[in-house]
């Protein structure tokens, strides 16, 4: 099966990826957010080495596509399994996501 990294900004192509994948990696942020424009390197970075997972960026620059899921800061990284949310990694305010707090993340999502 091929693995892809799919760019979403709205919110039925997300309905739609979400539920025809069984496991994905989502990450939410704005391309307005300047701790955003420093983790989606490394997220793609990831996404590119992923065997298990599809990876997911869902750019949410009117803050709306989150509210479903609770998103309250960019970037987030969600993990879907078989479309339901299962478990969540949020930036924290003013510092964002780190590359060992993804790592660590992935890793707990296999």
């Amino acid at each position: 099966m091929e693995h892809k990294t799919a760019l979403v900004d709205q919110q039925a192509d997300l309905e739609k990826i979400l539920a025809a994948r069984e496991w994905v990696i989502a990450l939410w942020y704005a391309s307005w957010c300047p701790f955003c424009k420093k983790f989606l390197p490394i997220f793609e970075k990831y996404a590119e080495e992923a065997a298990r997972h599809d990876f997911l960026l869902v750019r949410d620059d009117q803050e709306s596509l989150g509210e479903k899921y609770a998103i309250a800061i960019f970037p987030s990284v969600l993990f879907f399994e078989n479309g339901t949310l299962s478990k969540r990694l949020d930036g924290v305010p003013g510092i964002g996501l780190t590359e060992r707090q993804l790592v660590e993340f992935i890793a707990a999502c296999s």
